[in-house]
């Protein structure tokens, strides 16, 4: 399950605690440094484009981030999300894609979701995969290295 990612939620975990309702998982959800980025993210976003970031909660523990990485450009949002390191591998990350995916068909201002994941992580490209995404091409990213790009039309 998927919920937003309120302003107050991210000054939470930021300093490794959970909103009221939830707990966290084992271990980190995220990297301080990311967490911190990923608000700031929002920040920029909410004004113009929400909801643009989600916790991904599974048995009342929140165990990973889902969010928009940039501003929407015309009918496209573009998402990254992770998962506890302590859950990986049991499909965490496929439901909470399928779930933005789910939200994004009923979105009026949606009609593709884009991704973008490591050329080595193949987890990540399962997940898409199994999720309908298409691969669209490649690019190198000066942070990330080597990327596949991929899209998923969510258009009615």
């Amino acid at each position: 399950m998927i919920t937003e990612a309120s302003a107050s939620d991210f000054a939470l975990l930021q300093v490794g605690r959970a909103p009221d309702d939830y707990r966290l998982a084992p271990g980190n959800i995220a990297p301080t440094e990311v967490i911190e980025m990923l608000s700031e993210l929002a920040e920029g976003i909410r004004p113009n484009f929400t909801p643009c970031a989600w916790m991904i909660i599974e048995d009342g523990e929140i165990v990973g981030l889902c969010s928009l990485i940039r501003t929407p450009e015309a009918s496209n949002i573009h998402i990254g999300y992770g998962v506890s390191p302590s859950r990986w591998g049991k499909g965490i990350a496929s439901r909470a894609v399928a779930d933005v995916l789910a939200w994004a068909r009923r979105h009026p201002r949606v009609d593709w979701v884009t991704a973008e994941t490591g050329a080595e992580n193949l987890a990540s490209q399962s997940v898409l995969r199994r999720n309908g995404f298409e691969q669209i091409g490649t690019c190198v990213n000066e942070e990330d290295g080597p990327l596949i790009q991929w899209r998923k039309n969510t258009a009615a």
